[in-house]
């Protein structure tokens, strides 16, 4: 008793390829690979300082500054 063989591993892998079939097996993998890229690629994203942000980002981020400020000025009489 105790871990796993080779033997028991490749066992396990022919009953989930008769199991599943090759085709979906397949499609599982490639879904897996893009979301695994995407992952990567939004965590490059979120590091960038923001001063590399574009333009729009940065005058978006300003705009709901200067309105709140606005709107804090204002008193009703």
């Amino acid at each position: 008793m105790g871990g796993l063989s080779l033997w028991h591993w490749l066992i396990v892998l022919v009953i989930v390829v008769l199991v599943f079939g090759t085709k979906r097996l397949k499609n599982v993998g490639q879904d897996l690979g893009e979301a695994v890229k995407g992952f990567k690629k939004g965590m490059q994203d979120e590091d960038r300082p923001t001063a590399q942000l574009p333009d729009e980002s940065r005058n978006g981020q300003q705009q709901t500054k200067a309105d709140s400020t606005q709107h804090n000025d204002e008193q009703p009489r």
